[in-house]
């Protein structure tokens, strides 16, 4: 019974963020290598600064398949640097290229011609690549129906009482599947797009997609604004949230982390 609530009440987070923010325009990004690239750098890091590290890229030329397979890796470490871990990832950005290169002929397209399931089997088999970051490339890269678990998303389900601190992520994360089966979301206007983490539409953000990943696209979005605005990682700022009114009823008065 408690699950079946807790699918209920994620599907009414859904319909409440969108109602207040709308379509957050997930993932920016021109190209589908560029939502590759981003999503190796945001690695422990704040999206500004693996953004910063993106526009090095590209003012480089390098931000392409060609352009990572040219850059010489110290020439690719300085680059990347504004993402921190440069090292790292300069090396896991060369081996995506390498994996790439041998098993699909360097192309993108054969590469999301595999079937969800075992293209994610191989993209968890990469140096530097876990279940988020492989999610993240099926869902935005790949527009496959994956729903992408981040710290935020975990957090403010931890702090609902919805799911235990221990949780897996794929526990999360059919959670939330199971949650937004069926979910549209509705067209808006662009003047009330006004989300708090809400990006400017791209090429990659308005990408054709089905209906269900486009679901788990904006409630990714959404739950990441409220993790940025109010769920923060110190403390719980819940005055003005618009999942305020979800919060189970405090036992000893107050609202703990």
């Amino acid at each position: 019974m408690k699950a079946d609530a807790n699918v209920g009440q994620i599907r009414a987070y859904y319909r409440t963020l969108y109602r207040t923010w709308g379509p957050q325009h997930w993932w920016p990004g021109r190209t589908r290598f560029e939502v590759i690239a981003g999503a190796y750098l945001v690695q422990n890091a704040a999206w500004t600064n693996a953004e910063r590290a993106l526009g090095r890229l590209r003012a480089a030329g390098a931000l392409s398949l060609d352009g990572i397979r040219r850059a010489p890796l110290p020439r690719l470490q300085s680059l990347v640097r504004p993402a921190g871990y440069f090292r790292q990832k300069a090396r896991n950005l060369k081996g995506f290229v390498k994996f790439l290169d041998k098993r699909y002929g360097g192309s993108l397209d054969r590469m999301f011609l595999q079937p969800t399931e075992t293209l994610r089997q191989e993209l968890l088999g990469l140096r530097g690549v876990g279940p988020e970051t492989a999610d993240s490339i099926l869902l935005y890269a790949g527009q496959r129906p994956v729903f992408v678990v981040d710290a935020y998303a975990r957090r403010i389900l931890n702090r609902h009482g919805l799911v235990p601190a221990n949780a897996t992520y794929d526990e999360v994360r059919k959670l939330f599947e199971r949650a937004l089966a069926g979910v549209v979301p509705k067209p808006r206007k662009p003047e009330a797009d006004c989300g708090a983490a809400a990006h400017t539409p791209s090429p990659m953000s308005r990408a054709k997609r089905s209906t269900r990943a486009q679901a788990y696209n904006e409630m990714h979005g959404l739950m990441v604004g409220v993790g940025k605005q109010f769920c923060l990682k110190s403390k719980a700022c819940c005055e003005g949230c618009p999942l305020e009114q979800f919060l189970p009823r405090p036992k000893s008065g107050h609202r703990g982390l």
